[in-house]
């Protein structure tokens, strides 16, 4: 589409003996004063600027900018590209693929079916820590990995030939976030559009949280949906809200011993208490400067952690000094300095934007900490741990009888507190090892194990039965990575060793950082700590954590322990990280070799000993801790351009394993009707090029009637497949094994799995359910099936599939902040296949809302200060939606009329509820896609008809 220039904005910029068209932010009046991040915005508006979902007043509201006001204009952000992961990146592939089936039926030529703008994919999330601890660790995880994920990777592959403009990253790369802003990124991008050839900024939105990672190196991006990311891989802008923008004033430098951890915990902590939901982070002020790249990456990394939807740092020497070592031409390097600063996007430390609100932090205050035990927020002092564990612990253990204790004591004879003789290894020598005494005496279990070569020690609550060295946050990140390792290095040449309850893991975020490692020797430091690289990939954050050791997993399970784990992660909510674990603390990678060797919660690295050296001295923490010289003088002599060089010229290429995938050719692609993983989606089955005019809904039933901030994480499908459940029961109908069921997130392109599994969630509480209950609730996946006699307790799936087969609608009942947390895509897309055709709520989470009508479900909203509830409706009722056929006069109605109707399961007496519900459809461009049935409908004639 051409760009409607009505600015006059369109110039050229010649670096070297290149000229490149670019439109000049200074052409509107008010560009100056704008904070880095809002420049971003206003030059992909000129850009994109053709009058009808971008027009002059739009972007003359972006130079006008009131950084007080609250956000109320609407722009439509067009992404220079789309970065996706495997779990997440799958279905997007999944629906492009059914989409080339779908235009050859309505007439269309399928390889007008390809991503508008480019599309790259990132295979990391599929890697599970399955073995660890010896040498051939990454062998075999990747080899089972294999093994468990043949059949996405094989359609992968032929995605990557079948599309253009759609690359993927093979499995065993490197962490998706690391690889962008090792090698993707191109912070300025360039591309020939109309025959001319353009620069523009880098942006990019992501189907992972995390792609905010890449905001350290200037580049504005945050993860969305993969409905989103459908919709902007298909040339459609993303519709959001002109940002306040805060600005994080940064001065000072980072004092020794303090790592980017404690950095960026210590932010995450300021930023949650300040409060930036929905919000842009802008870091600026002379600070800046003195932040490593690394740094900044760990920092913008987090943003989802504290809450705001992009954390950036603008363009300076620093971002140049990182395009340069990770491997980028100087021709790149040179127009990323030329543009910036021709745009007035160079960081300039004197000239500060306005912001609508500030904070500041003098990096020289920073302290050492930690982060949990179940949110990224809650920042622990390391000089505290100890005593704030002592008082977490006592909401998660289950003290033991006193019977336990005393056969404990008789048993081994030595107090619930001390070193203990326990039998070694080796012919009956003795060797002491720490009990791990949980804290108070209140909060002690200490359990016996014995191990399968012999070994016996005291497990007890608060134990770290995990020590994860992973995550995009910090493999990153040099300075902390080689930290680690000289803590490794160290702890051995004192004869210190890892406690044999940890499970010890290291998952590299690239191959450059084996490389460096293996320069520097650090790599055999660390693995005679246990530390064996299990994969390059994202791994414990997500919970691909893979078992504890056996006898361990079965004393915490037999005793009902609360053990934690220490990883150098992001996330650390209950339950994410090993379903045996209760407690789990954030730390820098170094912190996580040390609290390895500590092996317990229940330590002060001040003032208790790590062990004792050849001599029988004690050694400390600080004895082990490396200087800020010593880690300087590794990076220095370890780290080089030609590493990354070397790394990424065959990045996209793969290993044997991937090469010799038997894989599909041709545009179309060859579906396997005994799939597991894989299976073409049914949203176009049946579909015309005409509209099917939008209809009423009329005898509809309540599926759901739920209560307030509902989350996408109670709808959507996610974690492990649980026996006896819908999605169990189809999996072993296809013949495949309980021990084969994998997660949610690996089977997201099989549709079937997923329309099982949502609103599956443990922890839904329906209270439909309550009826056939005794009034209790029961948490679950279950509704009451008003198809058959008495309306009995179901399974959502269950019951859905029979209103279905009677041609029955259904509706959701929702309470305030429906569809709040992650935007997860299969929210609205399960929600759509289980035959919901409309969520009637208090108030919706905006990208929630957003994706039902990308799925043709329409959002209404109960009248104000009213609920379903307060109508007296229980869910029982038929439900009947009328103004809606007013969407095909092409106007969008404000408000329907909804009539509740009391059924024969209702109480006696009851009298029809009717109310008028306001129509959430906020945009024309919403509105547009409701009427065709669904975002992907919409695109699909467009291209058919093109």
């Amino acid at each position: 589409m051409s760009t409607v220039n009505s600015f006059g904005a369109k110039s050229t910029l010649t670096v070297g003996s290149t000229d490149y068209e670019i439109f000049r932010i200074d052409k509107v009046a008010g560009s100056e004063k704008l904070p880095f991040s809002l420049k971003v915005l206003l030059e992909n508006q000129l850009r994109t600027e053709d009058g009808k979902n971008v027009t002059r007043s739009q972007i003359e509201a972006l130079g006008s900018w009131d950084a007080t006001a609250e956000p109320d204009t609407e722009i439509q952000f067009t992404p220079a590209r789309v970065l996706m992961q495997d779990f997440t990146g799958v279905p997007c592939i999944v629906d492009l693929a059914t989409m080339r089936e779908a235009v050859t039926e309505l007439g269309g030529d399928p390889n007008r079916i390809n991503p508008l703008s480019p599309a790259e994919m990132v295979i990391d999330h599929s890697v599970i820590a399955d073995l660890f601890g010896v040498e051939n660790a990454l062998q075999r995880n990747v080899e089972i990995e294999y093994q468990r994920n043949g059949e996405r990777y094989q359609f992968l592959r032929w995605g990557q030939t079948a599309f253009d403009d759609f690359k993927v990253v093979p499995p065993g790369t490197g962490i998706v976030h690391q690889v962008n802003i090792e090698h993707l990124a191109k912070v300025v991008y360039d591309r020939t559009v109309d025959g001319v050839l353009r620069a523009y900024p880098d942006t990019l939105v992501g189907t992972d949280s995390h792609t905010t990672m890449v905001n350290g190196l200037g580049v504005l991006g945050w993860g969305v949906g993969g409905i989103e990311a459908e919709a902007a891989m298909l040339g459609q802008p993303v519709s959001m809200l002109i940002p306040r923008v805060v600005g994080f004033k940064l001065t000072g430098e980072i004092p020794a011993g303090v790592t980017a951890t404690d950095v960026v915990l210590t932010i995450t902590d300021m930023l949650r208490q300040h409060g930036v939901v929905g919000k842009f982070v802008e870091f600026y002020g002379a600070g800046v400067a003195s932040v490593p790249l690394a740094n900044r990456a760990t920092i913008g990394n987090m943003s989802p952690e504290f809450g705001s939807t992009a954390a950036i740092f603008p363009v300076d020497d620093v971002t140049l000094d990182y395009l340069r070592l990770t491997g980028r031409s100087d021709e790149t390097v040179a127009l990323v300095e030329a543009y910036a600063k021709a745009q007035g996007m160079w960081h300039d430390p004197e000239n500060e934007p306005v912001y609508s609100e500030y904070l500041e932090l003098d990096l020289g205050t920073v302290v050492p900490s930690i982060a949990g035990p179940k949110r990224p927020q809650d920042r622990i002092l390391l000089s505290e741990a100890k005593t704030q564990f002592e008082k977490d612990i006592l909401n998660y253990a289950t003290p033991s009888t006193s019977d336990e204790l005393v056969d404990l004591e008789s048993k081994h004879s030595f107090p619930a507190s001390d070193p203990a003789q326990v039998p070694g290894e080796e012919e009956g020598h003795t060797r002491p090892v720490h009990i791990n005494s949980g804290a108070p005496a209140n909060a002690s279990k200490p359990v016996p194990v014995t191990t399968p070569a012999g070994e016996s020690y005291i497990l007890d609550n608060g134990a770290v039965t995990l020590a994860a060295i992973t995550s995009c946050t910090n493999t990153s990140n040099p300075s902390v990575m080689v930290a680690a390792g000289l803590v490794a290095r160290k702890a051995l040449q004192k004869g210190l060793k890892q406690k044999p309850w940890v499970k010890t893991t290291l998952a590299p975020g690239s191959k450059v950082v084996t490389d460096y490692y293996e320069k520097s020797g650090l790599d055999k430091d660390l693995e005679g700590l246990g530390f064996y690289t299990v994969g390059y990939g994202c791994t414990v954050c997500i919970g691909n954590s893979g078992p504890l050791i056996d006898e361990v997993s079965a004393a915490v399970n037999d005793h009902d322990l609360a053990v934690t784990a220490v990883l150098s992660g992001n996330r650390n909510f209950e339950g994410r990280i090993s379903p045996d674990v209760k407690m789990n603390y954030l730390a820098s990678p170094p912190l996580v070799i040390a609290y390895a060797l500590a092996g317990s919660m229940h330590f002060d690295f001040d003032t208790d000993p790590l062990g004792q050296d050849a001599e029988g001295n004690d050694v400390f923490l600080k004895d082990i801790w490396p200087t800020p010289e010593e880690v300087e003088e590794i990076i220095g002599s370890s780290i080089s351009r030609e590493q990354f060089i070397k790394q990424y010229a065959t990045v996209f290429d793969g290993d044997e394993r991937w090469t010799s995938l038997p894989t599909p050719t041709g545009p179309i692609f060859e579906w396997d009707d005994d799939s597991t993983y894989v299976r073409k989606a049914p949203y176009f089955d049946g579909m015309t090029m005409e509209l099917t005019p939008v209809e009423d809904i009329s005898g509809a039933r309540v599926m759901a009637a739920l209560g307030d901030s509902v989350t996408t994480d109670h709808i959507s499908p996610a974690g492990a497949i649980k026996a006896g459940t819908p999605a169990a029961q189809y999996l072993q109908e296809h013949g495949v094994e309980r021990k084969d069921f994998n997660s949610f997130g690996s089977r997201r392109g099989n549709h079937e799995v997923m329309i099982r599994g949502t609103f599956a969630n443990i922890r839904l509480k329906n209270t439909l359910v309550k009826a056939v209950n005794d009034g209790q609730q029961i948490e679950g996946g279950y509704t009451r099936d008003f198809t058959q006699p008495g309306g009995p307790q179901a399974f959502i799936y269950d019951a859905c599939m029979n209103y279905q087969a009677q041609g029955v609608p259904l509706v959701v009942f929702g309470g305030k902040e429906y569809g709040s947390g992650s935007s997860r895509d299969w929210a609205a897309k399960g929600t759509t296949l289980l035959g919901v055709k409309a969520v009637i709520a208090e108030s919706f989470e905006r990208i929630h809302r957003s994706n039902l009508i990308g799925m043709g479900v329409v959002p209404l909203q109960f009248p104000e200060g009213r609920s379903w509830e307060s109508l007296g409706l229980d869910g029982t009722e038929i439900i009947s939606i009328e103004g809606l056929t007013e969407l095909n006069n092409g106007s969008t109605p404000k408000t329907v009329k909804v009539t509740a109707t009391p059924s024969e399961f209702s109480a006696e007496g009851r009298q029809p509820v009717t109310f008028d519900a306001v129509v959430r459809i906020d945009t024309p461009g919403e509105a547009d896609y409701y009427r065709h049935g669904g975002i992907l409908q919409y695109v699909l004639r467009g291209l058919a008809g093109s």
